[in-house]
């Protein structure tokens, strides 16, 4: 990544230099006068590198400094990482129930061997520093579719044209489509969301839809999002491509309806044409919005002339922006501010994403000096073509503090539209050590949770929505192209197999994995030092050749984050039990895998395991409980039962996520071992009967949602109740489609009368009565009861409605 935040890694591997696994090492092999050298000119390095940092982009010689001292960091990094690594396997290998089998499942290579290549390492490192340290001196000698339209400025005129436009009849057309143009970031979809959210609409279409395409115009792919956007939970995903398309002929025949197609690429007319016949059976009166950066796009599908939006007006530009920056009040007591204001303004040349970024950088400052700071950094002055990266969000990635321009930065792994959540980010982030504490009872992820904050509060997130408990957003196409922009030298999107990547990539993405040859590309043959690899698929399709990943596995024993999601192979290598280093291993929806390898237990280091969508799994691993790091483990699978010994063991663990296990009747009985457990997901396990009394003991509960668990009797039987008495203290509580919920349990809100502050109840069509003590409630902030029709005569939700 660019050299920005080069002074947050210095300071990262410094940390990681005083750890105490590495000092007792070092101590008992006598390395510590090369860690205490390492460790002396890092410190001294770190004193000039915030002037480097400054001057590198005007100076090449020391660009290069700084690009080979951002290697050796890296590459001291991974040795103290590997130390790290062993600490854990030790701490497997001596823990006190390990039979002499489990201890030669654990090995690894000669103890003495091990230390001589260690110790080798860190010699090299110390050499490698010594050399960038001696260079310092010449250095210092070198001189979702909803809007809130209070929210938008300049798009009335507009907004109303448009809608003109939507309540006309077209003679000779059944259904008219228009389309929207202009660049990126200049409010397409802004002014969309605004016509799509305008009352005038609301009572003219029997049908709203709302589609976005972004660049991958498959045919399929498009009808499914149509059909989401259409009905309420069937799943379309298993159709065939015949049953796709009758399925929407009959959602849309003869009603009249309003489609908006948001962020289309594809020029080719043939794709437009296929999508076009089956979405023509609509009444009278039917039309398309389509939103487009091309406007050969716009020739292809429209009907009537494209829009094609405007910029901003200055005034209506220094409107937004002081709504951003003061909510539009505080300028004008200080007439400093509002003059350098307009001299802002005047540089975003009337995007108004551009407008937005800034004055929301600026939200609530008075001191004038770092308006001046924006008004006047250099960055301005960099040449910028039509289609490049807009010089405002530049700005705001530098604003930003060190520690979070290496969280933006790798979200440029992810392709363009995906939703992303707030749990995922941070664990990537923790996955690649970006995420920090100097003290030991602030948890990592509530530090996490605490950058993606605020990141959404610096506008580089949009499109919010939840769900259980997880934020999910996206990032606007543009703040995605600065993404990309500085982590141009470290990220590389490989989307074929000849392209050409520098030695220094760290991080791999594969937008199209389907794509990717049996044998590794000659271009990654040299990347040994690789952390990332991400087949996040545009199409939804992932990798089927199963050689390439055991050539990833064999080749990057650095990964640390390793996406394969929808990928098609039955059984995963078990060499994947020699990557020590990884954090983060997504096997999301890889319908066809059958069986993990249980060398997968190896993997100490692992704190994410995804399974979600993994149907044909047959079962976990069976020496699961081996790995002690996990901190967030979801899983589908035929499994009909969860033993004890097994998950309940996972002291780390911070969140479980069950879903969509169908032959699942019983939990595993330990699960007071999840001492740290903080959110507790169970959904869509039909056949689940009951709840273990254990479940009682997760003292760090916050969060507990049930959903669509058909047969789950949340009553404990008589007797029982006392066995494990309620320890946790809920704040979020979600019961959804539990139809043989009758009775609130009283153990579920037990204990947590004084900490409840969100509860959801929805589709429990045979629940009678609340519980008494919701009235009585003083943390309770939002209840929200839904289609719970036996509860119309609750005088306790009677009280709650008045």
């Amino acid at each position: 990544m660019a050299d920005s935040f080069l002074f947050n890694v210095s300071e990262s591997v410094l940390g990681k230099f005083g750890s105490l696994a590495l000092q007792e090492f070092s101590l008992a092999w006598g390395l510590e006068s090369d860690l205490e050298k390492i460790k002396d000119n890092l410190k001294v390095i770190k004193a000039v590198l915030l002037d480097a940092e400054q001057q590198g982009s005007q100076n090449p010689r020391i660009e290069v400094w700084l690009e080979n001292l951002k290697e050796v960091l890296y590459d001291a990094e991974d040795v103290v990482d590997e130390f790290e690594c062993e600490v854990l396997r030790r701490q497997v290998v001596k823990s006190g129930n390990t039979t002499r089998k489990v201890r030669r499942f654990f090995s690894r290579s000669n103890p003495l061997t091990f230390r001589f290549r260690m110790g080798h390492k860190l010699k090299q490192i110390r050499e490698r520093v010594d050399e960038i340290a001696a260079l310092k001196s010449k250095f210092e000698e070198m001189t979702h579719s909803f809007i809130d339209a209070s929210n938008v400025i300049g798009r009335e005129q507009a907004r109303d044209d448009i809608i003109e436009t939507l309540l006309q009849s077209v003679d000779g057309e059944n259904v008219s489509i228009i389309p929207i143009v202009g660049i990126g970031g200049i409010g397409k979809t802004t002014l969309a969301k605004l016509v799509y959210n305008d009352q005038r609409i609301a009572t003219h279409f029997e049908l709203k839809l709302w589609v976005c395409v972004s660049d991958v115009f498959e045919l399929d792919k498009v009808i499914i999002k149509i059909l989401d956007s259409a009905s309420t939970g069937q799943r379309y995903a298993d159709m065939g491509i015949d049953q796709l398309q009758r399925t929407l002929r009959e959602a849309l025949n003869g009603k009249k309806y309003l489609l908006i197609l948001d962020d289309v690429w594809s020029e080719d007319p043939r794709k437009w044409g296929e999508l076009k016949t089956l979405i023509m059976g609509g009444a009278d009166g039917s039309k398309i919005v389509v939103t487009t950066r091309s406007q050969r796009v716009a020739e292809i599908m429209g009907t009537v002339s494209a829009l094609n939006l405007s910029l901003l007006s200055h005034q209506d530009c220094l409107s937004l922006f002081f709504k951003c920056a003061f909510e539009g009040q505080q300028e004008k007591q200080n007439p400093n501010l509002k003059r350098i204001g307009e001299e802002i303004v005047r540089k975003c040349k009337g995007v108004p994403l551009a407008v937005i970024t800034l004055g929301s950088l600026l939200y609530s400052v008075t001191d004038e000096r770092e308006w001046e700071f924006i008004r006047d950094n250099e960055i301005w002055k960099l040449e910028q073509k039509e289609d490049d990266i807009l010089p405002a969000l530049r700005l705001s990635y530098e604003h930003l503090p060190s520690y979070l321009k290496r969280c933006f930065a790798y979200c440029s792994i992810f392709p363009k539209d995906y939703v992303m959540d707030d749990i995922e980010l941070v664990y990537l982030w923790m996955a690649n050590g970006l995420v920090q504490s100097s003290n030991e009872n602030q948890e990592l992820e509530d530090i996490g949770l605490r950058y993606f904050k605020e990141l959404c509060s610096r506008c580089f997130f949009q499109d919010f929505s939840e769900y259980a408990g997880n934020v999910k957003c996206k990032m606007h196409d543009l703040i995605h192209d600065l993404a990309l922009s500085v982590t141009q030298n470290e990220c590389s999107m490989v989307r074929t197999s000849t392209q050409q990547i520098p030695k220094s990539v760290r991080h791999i993405s594969f937008p199209y994995p389907e794509l990717l040859p049996n044998d590794l590309p000659e271009s990654l043959q040299n990347l040994d030092r690789v952390r990332t690899i991400c087949c996040e698929s545009e199409r939804k399709e992932g990798i089927s050749s199963e050689a390439f990943i055991k050539t990833c596995f064999s080749r990057f024993q650095y990964l640390r984050f390793l996406n394969l999601s929808h990928s098609r192979f039955e059984v995963l290598p078990t060499s994947i039990g020699n990557l020590k280093h990884l954090k983060y291993l997504n096997l999301w929806r890889c319908h066809t895998i059958q069986r993990l390898p249980n060398s997968i237990c190896k993997l100490q280091s692992l704190q994410v395991l995804l399974l979600y969508g993994c149907w044909s799994l047959e079962e976990l691993p069976k020496d699961i409980k081996y790995m002690i790091n996990l901190r967030w483990l979801w899983i589908s699978m035929k499994q009909n039962y969860l033993p004890t010994g097994g998950i309940g063991c996972l002291k780390s663990l911070r969140f479980l996520f069950i879903s969509w296990c169908d032959n699942l009747e019983y939990l595993f009985e330990d699960m007071q071992g999840l001492k740290k457990l903080r959110r507790l997901i169970i959904s869509d396990c039909r056949r689940l009967i009951s709840l273990p009394q254990s479940i009682k003991c997760l003292t760090a509960l916050e969060t507990l949602c049930i959903k669509g668990c058909e047969n789950l009797d949340l009553i404990m039987e008589e007797g029982e109740e006392n066995q494990y008495p309620t320890q946790f203290s809920l704040q979020k509580l979600e019961l959804e489609s539990l139809p043989k919920l009758v009775e609130f349990p009283q153990w579920l809100i037990r204990g947590s009368t004084n900490s409840l502050k969100v509860m959801k109840v929805e589709r429990c069509k045979n629940l009678r009565k609340l519980p008494e003590c919701l009235q009585n409630m003083a943390s309770l902030q939002e209840v929200q009861i839904r289609d719970c029709p036996q509860l119309n005569n609750d005088p306790i939700r009677k009280a709650g409605e008045n």
